[in-house]
């Protein structure tokens, strides 16, 4: 249990929020808030890390708190076993105290009493299984038992972010804090996770981007707006529905009050039918059962205008792919013998246990990259519109913001201040230097410039990195609704849910293509077996 007694945060003038009052007790609560409002931060002064302007943060006698730490450069000296190890931060003191005792040469009686002390400890602590813990937890988070000994400094960045998440998570803390947890996380070890999380009993408070990820661990939702704290029940898509449903109604001034309160109380009734899904249904659907219908309100998050149009209806040729291969440079065989036909008006995603894949394939089929062998040609009528994972080369330039967009499409000064516009840049923020731009400010500026194309078929590879959660939704509402071609790459569950109509999984031996919906395809026994057989061919 966390107790949060009037806090206050302020940066010079600016105050984030005062007079925060909440108690946090056993469950999880997803941290939601625009790019600013202070979600991070909320975290670290309940870890300790920032001293707040006003308040007080305390926790019930004897609990222990951990928190997934960002700096990977913390524990470079440090194994992987031991930096796990560290999580538990009084077993792994009661480690190096019988350490240091028992290499003691001159060893006396005191130092065997204390001694037989600390080894009491260490039993009641689950010292004896520790290791084979850790072992167990690193192993479900990606990280090769081959690594747990090397030094944290020999691991890759994403590796390191795997192995600082099983630090956090080590010996069942009372009380954790984690901040964009699925951050380089491949879907089926963040699908580990959500089932990890959703069978704890302990406080959680969760800062993440992943919708679906939020939706499927948190029983309540911690929202920073108007300057304040505030706790609902239910989960971020409650959240983002009855939100926007009060905006609606904010903005129909001829409906009586009457009328609102009962249009909430069904989308309440609607919404705790719905819950029975869930894992945590029984404390979800108390909390709504809670909820006040004046709690509703619209929130002041802006969403950016993100709408895709063809300039031209696509024929019935989209893409013929034949006997594609992939091979890196180190030998590697990234997906071999790949074949396939995309048809009008699909929407497909392409997964693989290893992310280069996916790149590989959309920069072969945008002429960047040559094929290992086989060949890919696309019908006369289409336009592409392509998204890359890695655009650092596009902003390689001292040109502003709209000089850089009127490089990709025709129209005046006027015209691309409109497309800023639409992706939430500020008058001032458009004459800007493209070089300085922050990672989620670059990906609205390529998202502005595939919308001037007006392409019938889109390319996304893994379109939500560096964006909010306002932008993501946006994103993604519009490609539903989008009528040409969609083909894409995403670690983000729900885009895929939502968006996609065809899995094609790339494997070093071929392909696994089917026509249905990414949760389908997950719990798939078949499909489970069959991706065994041909990763391990």
């Amino acid at each position: 249990m966390i107790t949060v007694s009037n806090l206050a945060i302020q940066f010079g003038s600016r105050v984030l929020y005062k007079d925060v009052n909440i108690k946090f007790v056993p469950g999880i609560y997803g941290v939601i808030g625009a790019n600013g409002a202070g979600k991070s931060t909320l975290l670290k002064a309940i870890s300790g890390e920032l001293e707040p302007n006003k308040g007080t943060v305390e926790m019930a006698p004897g609990e222990r708190l951990s928190v997934l730490e960002q700096d990977h450069f913390k524990y470079d000296e440090f194994c992987v076993m031991d930096t796990v190890l560290m999580g538990h931060q009084p077993l792994w003191q009661n480690i190096k105290e019988k350490e240091a005792l028992y290499m003691k040469e001159d060893f006396t009686d005191e130092d065997g009493i204390k001694a037989a002390e600390l080894e009491e400890k260490y039993a009641e602590m689950g010292g004896w299984t520790a290791e084979s813990d850790a072992a167990q937890l690193l192993q479900h988070l990606g990280v090769a038992e081959s690594l747990h000994q090397k030094q944290m400094s020999e691991l890759s960045n994403t590796e390191k972010v795997r192995v600082m998440l099983a630090k956090a998570l080590f010996g069942n803390p009372d009380n954790l804090l984690l901040d964009e947890p699925t951050n380089d996380l491949d879907l089926d070890t963040v699908q580990w996770l959500e089932e990890y999380l959703s069978n704890v009993e302990q406080t959680v408070l969760v800062v993440s981007h992943d919708r679906h990820f939020l939706d499927a661990v948190s029983t309540q939702t911690v929202d920073i707006d108007f300057g304040k704290v505030t706790v609902f029940a239910g989960n971020y898509s409650f959240w983002y529905q009855s939100s926007q449903l009060a905006l609606r109604q904010a903005q129909n001034q001829k409906a009586k009050a009457e009328e609102k309160r009962k249009e909430l109380e069904e989308f309440i009734r609607r919404f705790s039918a719905n819950v029975a899904k869930s894992k945590q249904t029984t404390s979800r659907k108390k909390m709504l059962e809670k909820l006040n219908v004046e709690e509703i309100q619209p929130s002041t998050r802006k969403y950016p205008g993100i709408i895709f149009q063809m300039e031209r209806e696509p024929g019935t040729q989209i893409l013929e792919v034949e006997g594609l291969k992939a091979v890196e440079p180190d030998g590697t065989v990234l997906f071999d013998n790949v074949s396939f036909q995309i048809e009008k008006g699909q929407k497909t995603v392409f997964l693989s246990h290893n992310p280069k894949a996916m790149t590989a394939l959309f920069e072969i089929i945008n002429g960047n990259r040559e094929a290992d062998a086989g060949t890919y040609k696309w019908g006369v009528t289409i336009t592409t519109a392509y998204l890359p994972l890695d655009n650092t080369s596009f902003f390689d330039s001292d040109l502003n913001l709209v000089d850089w967009l009127s490089q990709f499409g025709t129209g005046n000064e006027v015209t691309m201040k409109g497309f800023l516009g639409r992706m939430l840049f500020k008058q001032e923020e458009v004459e800007k230097k493209v070089r300085v731009l922050s990672g989620g400010e670059k990906m609205r500026c390529m998202i502005a410039r595939m919308q001037l194309k007006n392409a019938n078929c889109l390319i996304l590879d893994t379109p939500t990195n560096h964006l909010d959660l306002e932008s993501i939704q946006a994103f993604n509402n519009n490609l539903v609704g989008f009528k040409g071609n969609i083909i894409f790459a995403s670690h983000d569950h729900e885009f895929i849910q939502t968006v996609a109509d065809r899995i094609i999984e790339l494997t070093p031996n071929g392909t696994i293509d089917k026509l249905m919906d990414y949760d389908d395809y997950i719990y798939d026994e078949q499909i489970k077996a069959q991706k065994e057989k041909m990763y391990n061919a």
